[in-house]
């Protein structure tokens, strides 16, 4: 283990310099979410224009309402997933407010900046998240 490693597990929390950090990235990717929900929710809403501006040339080739739907239905999926994405970005930002920004929920421990970094609204530690899937709880 490097002095680093042990210097982050000693760690009970983020210092307050590393949540803002932190808190840049969540905002950052929580604009481009945003962003994305409200162009698939204008697709699914078809408020677009369909001009140069249209993001999905699907609506503009597609002949048939069958396959206007399905894609109209996966657009839909997609701005589920993206809207629960938000949600839980936002819930990060709650956890940097509270301080709890970065603690695993099952174990107590430091969630890795580095697993942070890559997946801003983890709960859990790599660890932790494998032993839930062996258990099968979530």
């Amino acid at each position: 283990m490097s002095k680093m490693e042990e210097q982050e597990n000693s760690k009970t929390r983020y210092s307050d310099e590393e949540l803002a950090e932190f808190k840049v990235i969540i905002n950052d990717m929580l604009d481009k979410a945003r962003k994305e929900y409200n162009t698939l929710r204008d697709v699914i809403m078809h408020n677009g224009s369909n001009d140069i501006e249209d993001t999905t040339p699907s609506f503009k080739t597609v002949e048939d309402d069958g396959a206007m739907q399905l894609s109209k239905e996966e657009a839909s999926q997609l701005a589920q997933r993206q809207y629960k994405f938000i949600q839980n970005l936002e819930g990060a930002l709650v956890r940097i407010e509270n301080k709890t920004y970065g603690i695993c929920r099952v174990t107590g421990k430091l969630i890795p900046k580095e697993r942070l970094k890559l997946v801003p609204h983890a709960t859990l530690t790599v660890e932790a998240k494998e032993m839930l899937a062996k258990s099968g709880k979530n």
